[in-house]
Formats: C-alpha cells, structure tokens, sequence
C-alpha cells in the first residue's frame, strides 16, 4: 500500500478534494479540541501535511508518523511545518515511538488500517494521561467513496457506535462525535466525515 501512495505523492496535494477534507477536519479540531502551545501532537496517517498545517500554528510541535516515505518527504519540504514537524515513516503497530503525546489527531486514515481494535489500543498507550485522540473519518459507505478503487481500504468507512466500543474498550473516557465534513460526489451520493474525540 505504500507505494500507491509513494507514486501519488507529488500530485497529493493538487487534489480540491483532498484540501477540503484536511480544511473542514483541521477546522473541526481547532473547533472542539483545546490546542496549547505546549503541546506535543502525533499526527497518524500524516500523509503530505495537510492536517498538520491546520494543527501546528497552536502547538509546540508534531511528530507526522505514516508509512509512505514518499508522503512524507513532501510534507518535510512545506516551509509552513518547518521546525515544527519531525517525520517518522513507520508502522506504530509493529514499531511504537517511545514517547508519549499530549494528544493524537488523524484525517481519513484508519480505514486503511485492518486491525481498527489494535491501533486504537496503540493510540491509548502512545497518550499522557488526559491526553486526547481526535480521529476523522468516513461514516459507514458502500465502497463507492474511493473513485479510482478501493486497494488498500480495508473499511467502507465506520458506524459511529461500533467505533465509540472501539474506543471504550481501548480504554478511552469523554467520547464525542461531530459531523466535520460532507463530501457531494460526482456520482451524486453524499458521503460524511466524523471527527471522534475522546479522552485518556
């Protein structure tokens, strides 16, 4: 999966799409989390830095973790994240950062990770206590969402209360969700963004 991503990465950001999504789920955090300045942020999924770019004016610093190292020398060249973001291409399942973070945010990126349980459980150990997760992604579709096809998406988005078990049983506390974002596609279906927040 990561070489699709490597091979999209220079046109990534190009995309309207794609802008939109990072605009209204970056709006919505900065709306229902509270950012300090002290902060120290995993953004999961980081991709080119989309999301980062919303988040990094309110925070200390980000560490951009994904597995596509294509995306990732993208977002290390935007002079907005310079100083600010540090970039770790690896997978947290298998290989954790060793430290822990005030607070863990990601746009679109879970439904391409299989074992949804595991990375939240890893999230949960990645966090300060009373750290928080912001995670945005696509309310339950029908596999139409991704127009160039659905390789490497292993959920046609979430039902928001088998994700919020998901949580619980992560251990997470203060569960909420908001509708950050709804998509008007071309084929004439309508498909929402959640943002879940929740508390360690």
């Amino acid at each position: 999966m990561s070489e699709r991503f490597d091979k999209a990465a220079k046109e990534w950001d190009k995309s309207d799409l794609r802008t939109q999504l990072a605009n209204n789920i970056g709006s919505a955090i900065v709306q229902h989390v509270k950012l300090t300045p002290q902060m120290h942020i995993m953004d999961f999924g980081a991709g080119t830095g989309l999301l980062a770019e919303h988040v990094a004016p309110k925070v200390a610093r980000i560490s951009a973790v994904d597995i596509s190292q294509g995306m990732l020398n993208e977002l290390v060249k935007k002079s907005s994240l310079e100083g600010k973001v540090a970039a770790y291409c690896q997978n947290i399942l298998h290989e954790p950062l060793e430290e822990d973070f005030d607070g863990i945010v990601s746009a679109m990126a879970l439904h391409h990770v299989e074992d949804t349980e595991e990375i939240l459980k890893v999230f949960y150990e990645h966090l300060k206590t009373g750290g928080f997760v912001a995670l945005a992604d696509l309310d339950r579709e029908d596999g139409t969402f991704h127009s160039a096809g659905n390789e490497g998406v292993f959920h046609f988005g979430f039902d928001r209360a088998e994700f919020q078990s998901k949580l619980e049983s992560a251990g997470f506390r203060d569960i909420k969700f908001y509708t950050a974002y709804t998509v008007e596609k071309e084929n004439g279906r309508s498909y929402s963004i959640f943002l879940a927040t929740a508390r360690k």
